[in-house]
């Protein structure tokens, strides 16, 4: 029986438009390019990043891109309890980094591949540095 209520299933399908401009927001503020923010969320067309932008409330956000929402939004989280810097919060995703794994890549560098799996391997990362708190 589910007791979920019709109120709280009608408003999902619409939250990942009320998060995008919240992920705009990021990815600006981490310096991304057009390139760049096309990859992270997996977007093929300049014109479809553009016309999200501007009327988000009429993207047709998929799975993989509420996926990838999340871990922006995560990765975010984690740099926000890791760093008391705004310029470290912000500038992190784009320096390059000497661990083992990012081998002197940036966290970009990693994102830009384009997967899910890519910027779940950079959260994954910064939950376990941070200590999974929250």
């Amino acid at each position: 029986m589910n007791t979920t209520p019709a109120t709280h299933q009608q408003a999902q399908p619409n939250a990942g438009n009320a998060v995008l401009p919240v992920v705009f927001n990021i990815l600006d503020k981490w310096s991304c390019t057009q390139a760049q923010q096309m990859a992270v969320l997996g977007l093929t067309s300049r014109s479809t990043l553009n016309k999200y932008r501007s009327h988000p409330e009429s993207a047709k956000v998929s799975k993989d891109l509420l996926e990838r929402m999340s871990y922006i939004l995560n990765i975010h989280k984690c740099l926000r309890i890791m760093f008391t810097v705004e310029e470290s919060v912000y500038n992190w995703v784009q320096k390059p980094n000497t661990h083992p794994f990012f081998a002197g890549r940036s966290a970009m560098d990693v994102m830009m591949q384009g997967k899910v799996i890519d910027l779940y391997q950079v959260a994954s990362r910064l939950n376990a540095w941070r200590g999974g708190k929250s």
